[in-house]
């Protein structure tokens, strides 16, 4: 349910007048309960969803309740409640509510909003990204076989999630070993004349110049089909019958590749590090706690074979325990993906029958919770959790020696303290020609990707000119962060910037401008020769320096560096590659893929289109007169 289908359930009601003196905590308190209270009154004793917020609007906390005003009075019993919701409740200058129709869909709203909003006191699910799958497609004569992520938009068979891309094009490689399904898009396959490498090297039996015709295509595509959806067993036997039957007829060429592709099955279940019988489609989560944080290992089952294993690790409060940190965490990540017929747990749910309902509802059939005590199950699930102590015991001893080096750059750099955020900036470009600065993100717990940005640069530099590239995009950076972020949230705690004095004084510039004067800027040069390990850090006031080749603290330093170079030149060739791709014909209104493709196979380049006349644009299928006046004036308002 969207929170925007009523608009006069979801308003914000107006805020009450401020609770008058007292210290400023007491005092924010007191306002945030004045802020409650005024709500009150007017809840429905129905099932839904609130938010407080805080005063500039953002969301402080998302919840839902069976009663909505029986669940916010108890928010005004502040004497009851620990000090973080105390500090929350002295935050909130306002709430909103969405009434809805049952307890299950305020579940499943408020963790589509958890999501969306990630507001500061709940628990979060981090680094969610979509999962990959195996796509088969059914929108053309000989299927493709290619990794997808996203809407499952195109027509064909989805199969997944896998852990990671790795496994995927793993699983896709032996596939098409096994069952010489094509991978090519369908603009190659069309514009094929010969068989290309993939036939070459057995993984395809190039339909698309005729060695096999549609219905041979089919039958490969049918046990691909089968094998993916765990009639493992059927598919090898008749592949084991087929390599006997052409033993049996002396034709031994035939009888190995068939002997290969039975090697090709079996590599797929060698990848597969755990298998459990009984388990077809099923997802496992196990959770670990200690040093309060947590760690949540996935493991995915589909068709009876293990499709990988993923650790999470929620942001949550410490006081949180484990049963409502998996709760939140499983209604998140099964937000925007079905869940399978069966949930393994390491531990109870708060609320599990709520959430096993909720679940069912979004999957539109019956999805159990279950957690095992015995067998196979258990086995599993304790390989799980045991691979959730070890991949958190890894995260807290990186996180103790991050805090390390942290302290070592302060002390390098005679910073106040431990930078909580560094922003390390550089840029890449080919004669200033797609020209992007990037900015990376670090901190205590290593690199931020989400935090991650890239700026395409809008005044076009000319050859070379670094600085004035840098101080666009420190200018924009900052300009944002004066109008969005006032109160400094997401300021870095120390600006690094790839280059030598020239680039100090360029950001210097920027920032004295902005009226910036408190945020540590450094400059970190290659050395002699660009010698790793001899590089030369530049800051305002003071001389030029160097740290100790074998100091930890500069490897980190480099790596810090090394990653926003990595970023930069990877979005710089994103970028090109995507132009090499262009033409000219993208640019005229109208024009789509489907035209554009029929003009180039026509006349063979975007300059002969150009060149063509009325009659010949007209020619092409597809291409009206009024489409053709419309490729004419394009072209000659160019000229």
């Amino acid at each position: 349910m969207d929170d925007t289908q009523n608009p006069a359930e979801s308003a914000p009601c107006p805020e009450p007048p401020s609770a008058p003196g007292g210290s400023a905590l007491a005092g924010g308190l007191a306002d945030g309960l004045a802020v409650i209270q005024a709500h009150v009154k007017t809840l429905p004793n129905q099932p839904g969803v609130y938010r407080m917020l805080g005063g500039d609007g953002q969301a402080l906390y998302v919840g839902k309740a069976r009663n909505l005003r029986k669940r916010v009075t108890a928010y005004t019993l502040a004497g009851k409640h620990p000090s973080r919701l105390l500090r929350m409740i002295a935050e909130t200058r306002s709430m909103e509510f969405v009434v809805t129709r049952s307890e299950v869909e305020a579940l499943l709203l408020e963790a589509n909003l958890i999501k969306r909003l990630r507001p500061r006191y709940n628990i979060l699910l981090r680094d969610d990204k979509t999962f990959p799958h195996i796509l088969i497609t059914a929108d053309h004569p000989f299927a493709q076989i290619l990794k997808h992520r996203g809407a499952e938009s195109r027509p064909g068979r989805y199969f997944g999630p896998f852990a990671s891309a790795g496994a995927v094009t793993r699983t896709i490689t032996a596939l098409q070993r096994a069952f010489l399904l094509r991978n090519c898009s369908d603009a190659v396959f069309a514009a094929r004349t010969r068989p290309c490498l993939q036939y070459q090297i057995k993984r395809c039996t190039a339909p698309c110049v005729g060695y096999v015709d549609e219905g041979e295509y089919a039958a490969q595509v049918a046990q691909a089909v089968d094998f993916l959806r765990g009639r493992s067993q059927a598919v090898h036997d008749t592949f084991a019958g087929e390599m006997t039957a052409a033993s049996d007829r002396l034709d031994y060429e035939a009888a190995a590749r068939w002997r290969d592709r039975i090697r090709a099955l079996a590599a797929i279940h060698a990848h597969q590090d755990i298998n459990v019988e009984g388990i077809d489609d099923a997802d496992a989560f196990a959770a670990h706690q200690t040093g309060g944080q947590a760690c949540i290992q996935v493991y995915f089952f589909r068709g009876g074979r293990n499709y990988g294993t993923r650790a999470y690790f929620p942001s949550h409060d410490k006081s949180d325990d484990t049963a409502d940190v998996m709760a939140a965490f499983i209604a998140q990540f099964y937000d925007n993906r079905p869940p399978p017929p069966l949930v393994l747990l390491s531990h109870p749910l708060a609320e599990q029958t709520l959430v096993e309902e909720a679940l069912s509802v979004r999957a539109d059939r019956r999805v159990q919770l279950v957690e095992p005590k015995r067998g196979d199950k258990r086995r599993l699930i304790d390989h799980a959790l045991a691979n959730a102590r070890e991949a958190l015991a890894r995260r807290l001893a990186e996180s103790a020696s991050q805090a390390r080096l942290l302290e070592g750059v302060a002390d390098a750099f005679a910073l106040d303290g431990p930078p909580g955020r560094i922003e390390v900036y550089d840029n890449s470009h080919i004669s200033g020609t797609n020209a992007y600065g990037c900015m990376i993100v670090a901190g205590p717990e290593g690199f931020r990707k989400a935090a991650y940005r890239k700026f395409l640069i809008k005044t076009a530099p000319a050859p070379g000119d670094d600085y004035a590239m840098m101080r666009e995009v420190l200018g924009r950076r900052f300009a944002r962060a004066l109008k969005e972020d006032p109160d400094r949230e997401a300021w870095p705690d120390l600006l690094l910037i790839d280059g030598g004095l020239g680039q100090l004084n360029a950001a210097t510039d920027v920032l004295a401008e902005l009226g910036i004067d408190d945020v540590p800027l450094v400059a970190i040069a290659k050395g002699p020769d660009r010698n790793a390990g001899r590089e030369r850090f530049f800051m305002a006031g003071r001389d030029p320096f160097s740290l100790e080749p074998r100091d930890p603290v500069l490897y980190f330093l480099q790596r810090l560096r090394d990653e926003a170079h990595r970023f930069a030149i990877g979005t710089h060739r994103a970028r090109r590659t995507k132009q090499i791709g262009q033409s000219t014909i993208d640019e005229i209104a109208g024009i789509g893929p489907r035209r554009k493709k029929a003009l180039l196979l026509h006349f063979g380049s975007a300059r002969a289109v150009a060149r063509a006349s009325l009659d010949d644009l007209m020619a092409v299928e597809g291409i009206s007169e009024t489409v053709a006046r419309k490729i004419q004036d394009h072209f000659r308002g160019d000229g």
